[in-house]
């Protein structure tokens, strides 16, 4: 008897330490999201950090410790609606890969966000660093 009742406070203790704790919340994916389309009106108090050119804007040329990283970034209305490699590590075929690998992931995280502000690929840190501040420099560039 003194086993069913030590074996029932038991689970019951850990049944209430299980339902006490918190799910995780899963991580949203950079860009992923769906984000509603905005409109800016320079009149209506565009924030600062809002391009509202339209053109084609390159980037400075950031280097990296495996190479250079440049692209360019073309906007319609403050929108990006491209945004094109120039320049990208590609001295050996493991640099070539992770380029071929990372660059068009990061150029769709781009477009989906807007911005520069975009979540690093996982296993190309160094082309993610130098692809995100080439484009933060063309971006800056549209706001002249």
């Amino acid at each position: 008897m003194r086993r069913a009742v030590t074996a029932t406070t038991g689970i019951s203790a850990l049944v209430v330490a299980l339902l006490a704790l918190k799910p995780h919340q899963l991580p949203a994916l950079g860009g992923a999201t769906p984000r509603s389309p905005t409109t800016s009106h320079p009149s209506a108090g565009t924030s600062p950090g809002t391009p509202t050119g339209t053109g084609t804007f390159t980037g400075d040329p950031i280097d990296t410790q495996y190479g250079t990283v440049q692209v360019t970034a073309t906007l319609t209305k403050g929108r990006i609606t491209s945004v094109k490699v120039l320049r990208a590590p590609d001295q050996n075929g493991r640099d070539q890969q992770i380029s071929a690998y990372a660059l068009p992931r990061l150029t769709q995280e781009a477009i989906g966000a807007q911005s520069a502000h975009i979540d690093a690929v996982s296993g190309a840190s160094y082309t993610s660093q130098g692809y995100i501040q080439s484009l933060q420099s063309a971006l800056d560039q549209a706001h002249a």
